[in-house]
């Protein structure tokens, strides 16, 4: 009873820091950025469910991200159909497409599975740039409607703010039950040995397939969000160096972490804020933080954090015995 105690009051600490932040804030552009926080934290913690806990690379992660994105802008502005309803649209798609590529993409293991979602996404890059007549090509997707509600903005500002974190805690609450529960069981097992996890009765296939589908439902809700929230779209923001991105998100947090998808999404978010002198250098810059987080925090930086105290408090429990 202790471990679904204490991620209650985690949950729960975490929507009061939320809602302290939301209503503490006045400046639109810090609201812009944690906004943006979330939408990665989203996308983060899709990866990390399928790479972190299933073990299965994913270097086109973005492309679900893109498909979320341009099928609820599309459907809003070509078709004129209310947000409300091209999101739940887009996510149906996105799931769809994630299991159609997934039956023969997941038979694949390893560096094959990696080449292939990286196919994957290359394949929708160039469908995002090409389709120009749909998709407005390389220019993009403009003037796609908001989040409203009775004339109420509810994408931009505090209440963009709000209704992202509002999806993240959600999302959260959802994927912390499910990594607790059998299927999160089988998942780790799957990660660690395939071949022993089939051997006790586990459908691998069936498992990696769904977790794949959520993962990707999760990837194109973020996407959802993000079209209604900027009101354009362009295939730069989907792309193979996006994935990189969610990758390192993943790696620095750590895998198998929830909480570690919110801070590496958060410090790869804030990270480009801060280097805009040198965005050129973007790609090494995230190929450096790999390196050094690889070497000195090797399961991410939550659990490296969460030795490193357990290690201080040992250290103190050695040094003052108790009498």
């Amino acid at each position: 009873m202790k471990r679904p105690l204490a991620n209650t009051l985690a949950y729960a600490l975490f929507a009061a820091a939320v809602a302290a932040t939301g209503f503490g804030l006045k400046n639109p552009y810090y609201f812009q950025v944690l906004t943006f926080i979330g939408i990665n934290t989203l996308l983060a913690v899709s990866l990390n469910l399928l790479t972190g806990y299933a073990g299965q690379i994913s270097l086109g992660h973005a492309a679900f991200f893109g498909i979320g994105a341009y099928a609820s802008g599309i459907f809003s502005t070509h078709f004129g159909i209310s947000p409300w309803l091209s999101g739940p649209a887009a996510l149906v798609l996105a799931g769809i497409v994630a299991y159609l590529v997934g039956l023969p993409t997941l038979k694949l293991t390893g560096y094959y599975l990696a080449m292939g979602t990286l196919g994957f996404g290359m394949i929708v890059s160039v469908i995002l740039n090409n389709w120009s007549a749909v998709t407005g090509g390389s220019s993009g997707l403009y003037g796609i409607k908001g989040l409203t509600i009775l004339g109420v903005n509810l994408s931009q500002g505090r209440n963009g703010f709000f209704l992202i974190w509002l999806l993240v805690i959600a999302t959260f609450f959802l994927c912390g039950r499910l990594v607790d529960s059998r299927v999160g069981r089988a998942l780790r097992a799957i990660h660690y040995s395939e071949q022993a996890a089939r051997s006790v009765g586990v459908d691998t296939a069936g498992v990696k397939l769904s977790v794949f589908v959520l993962s990707a439902v999760i990837a194109a809700l973020a996407g959802v969000f993000f079209a209604h929230s900027v009101g354009f779209i362009s295939p730069g923001s989907f792309n193979f160096l996006m994935s990189v991105r969610l990758v390192a998100m993943v790696v620095i947090g750590g895998m198998a972490s929830i909480w570690g998808a919110l801070l590496g999404a958060s410090l790869l978010t804030i990270l480009p804020e801060l280097l805009q002198a040198v965005a050129e250098y973007e790609m090494a810059t995230y190929g450096l933080i790999l390196i050094l987080v690889m070497i000195f925090f090797p399961e991410g930086l939550v659990m490296g954090i969460r030795s490193a105290y357990e290690h201080a408090r040992n250290v103190g429990k050695r040094a003052h015995p108790e009498p």
